[in-house]
């Protein structure tokens, strides 16, 4: 077993995000939850290893310390390349944690300089002169700015990553991405001269990516959303280290019940929650300050979905959610703290998602990064297969292990409005 490129991931989301990129690019991937505590089996079959960690959001000394963590067990594997993937929104606050894990990262592997690229343009992420744009919209103007937990109000990438870095941040404008990967390797050398060590690197489009993925063949550390994934398997290949696989297996029959819940406040989760309500699928609305007001307001409320839910799931899927407009949030963000009100959702949906597993759901739709974290964690599971993509950057995905569960890990910001229907005609 040689594994080429080792991925460490911020949020569960994000990584089978770019699980599924690299899947596509002709690489075997497997998705890992969290730092294993042994190796991976001989015989395992894989050219890159993503492991999803739960560190967007948490302090940052301790989204360091989990994502060195990372490292070095990837470093034990074998990896001939790192890469540090985060959200096309970059979703970060001041403090991190981007820049405080990309710091660590490059001490660690010895970088003298990395890439920050989070463009995604297929999900209409790009990067023009170091700003960051959502489909036509800068991203401190898009429902970016207000998010719970990482608002973004500033679209300029050099700006924002130079508050959260030691180090100094440069960019790469279009015109060099246009000229090809030799322009950008040249100008990176450039920069570096002028003690820049991080650079934010422009891309407008999937050929953009191909060629800045070129132009990091030889560095140790690249960073960026999944878009850059596109850009990767191609040098491994030059060298003769990555050859053609047979079609990969199918994935293993998840036949059962279906539900999806959703903690993500998103403007295209809460177009998407509209659509499927409107669609007819049964719906349960969970309330942070009802579940806040005493101790035994969680299991009172698991006990309440799943009564309602138990006479529903059997005739087709059900949705329980959280999702809710701005204004909603910040009055519950105001009354609880932001902190808070985003670990009650967390947790309700965790402990909803296990009893409904329990009750023979096998096929789970789960939006938002937080929220996937928890209920992955709260299942137990460890290891993921990818499978079929629904939408751009949104795999299905089934666990590893006697009971295989389908689960669709999705971004807060990603999918179509109809996502929800359309992943059933793709589920394993």
């Amino acid at each position: 077993m040689a594994i080429l490129l080792g991925c460490i991931a911020d949020d569960f989301t994000g990584a089978t995000d770019l699980a599924g990129m690299l899947q596509q690019a002709g690489m075997r991937t497997i998705q890992i939850i969290g730092v294993p505590s042994t190796p991976l089996p001989a015989d395992t079959a894989a050219d890159a290893v993503v492991i999803a960690l739960k560190s967007r959001t948490t302090p940052a000394r301790q989204a360091v310390e989990d994502s060195l963590a990372a490292l070095q067990w990837l470093k034990s594997a074998g990896c001939r390349q790192f890469y540090f993937k985060y959200c096309s929104t970059f979703d970060s606050t001041d403090r991190g944690n981007i820049g405080p894990v990309i710091d660590a990262l490059m001490e660690a592997t010895g970088s003298e300089i990395t890439i920050a690229c989070p463009a995604f343009p297929e999900n209409e992420r790009t990067v023009y002169k170091g700003h960051l744009f959502v489909g036509d919209t800068l991203l401190a103007e898009s429902g970016m700015r207000n998010h719970p937990l990482t608002p973004m109000t500033d679209s300029n990438l050099p700006r924002v990553l130079q508050r959260q870095t030691r180090h100094t941040v440069g960019l790469i404008e279009h015109r060099i991405v246009a000229a090809g990967s030799n322009a950008i390797h040249e100008s990176l050398l450039q920069l570096q001269t002028q003690g820049v060590k991080i650079a934010i690197v422009d891309a407008t489009s999937n050929a953009d990516l191909v060629q800045i993925g070129a132009a990091c063949a030889p560095f140790p550390l690249v960073t960026g959303g999944s878009g850059l994934a596109l850009g990767l398997p191609q040098n491994f290949r030059a060298q003769g280290l990555l050859h053609p696989v047979e079609p990969a297996q199918q994935a293993p029959s998840t036949d059962g019940l279906r539900a999806i819940l959703s903690g993500s406040c998103s403007q295209t989760s809460q177009a998407q929650l509209r659509h499927i309500l409107d669609y007819g699928v049964p719906g349960f609305a969970l309330d942070p300050l009802q579940l806040a007001a005493t101790s035994d307001a969680l299991p009172r409320l698991v006990d309440d979905v799943m009564a309602w839910a138990t006479p529903r799931v059997e005739n087709g899927p059900v949705i329980v959610y959280a999702t809710a407009a701005a204004d909603k949030v910040k009055r519950v963000q105001s009354a609880l703290g932001a902190e808070r009100a985003g670990a009650i959702i967390e947790e309700a949906l965790a402990a909803i998602a296990k009893r409904l597993v329990e009750a023979g759901v096998r096929q789970l739709i789960v939006a938002g990064g937080e929220t996937s974290g928890a209920v992955v964690t709260a299942l137990g599971i460890n290891r993921l297969r990818i499978g079929r993509q629904i939408d751009p950057g949104v795999p299905w995905t089934v666990s590893l292990g006697d009971r295989p569960i389908a689960l669709a890990l999705k971004s807060g910001n990603f999918g179509s409005t109809d996502f929800f229907e359309k992943a059933w005609d793709k589920v394993p």
